[in-house]
């Protein structure tokens, strides 16, 4: 099989495309992509740090790094639960704020752009086969036989 002939190439050009776009939108704030997708998602009663891992797809330790490069930049302080201290939550500060609207700005743009043109029909079939997909990919199982791999 070719790489162009399988499901997750296209995803994953598809998504660097998308990525890039917001980066290079992004970049023009002062942010990146991946931390305007994680102050868009920061409630605000602020938000605990696995819950914002779960979000990113990436373990809370992964995490930490990018919140400190945030909270330099002044767009976010952590909080320590009082009665749990292995319980931290983020908060926007200001700045965070005002980044906020203009990541939530740019992503509804270019969704209104996808919607001129991408018929109601289009958009309802992709967003219904990508949850298929998703929970295809979360109930697949990996083989535990060896497989040999062949180029063709």
């Amino acid at each position: 099989m070719k790489q162009q002939e399988t499901v997750d190439y296209f995803l994953k050009v598809v998504w660097q495309n998308v990525s890039n776009t917001y980066n290079q939108i992004a970049s023009g704030f002062g942010i990146t992509q991946a931390i305007g997708y994680v102050l868009i998602n920061i409630e605000k009663e602020g938000t605990a740090v696995s819950k914002l891992a779960g979000l990113l797809g990436v373990k809370a330790t992964s995490l930490s790094r990018m919140l400190n490069n945030m909270e330099e930049m002044g767009l976010i302080y952590r909080e320590t639960s009082i009665g749990d201290k292995r319980s931290v939550k983020v908060y926007l500060t200001d700045l965070g704020r005002e980044k906020r609207q203009l990541a939530k700005g740019v992503v509804i743009s270019f969704n209104e752009y996808l919607n001129v043109h991408l018929s109601a029909q289009e958009k309802n079939n992709l967003i219904s086969t990508l949850q298929k997909l998703n929970k295809l990919t979360l109930a697949y199982k990996i083989p535990t036989e060896n497989y040999e791999q062949e180029d063709k």
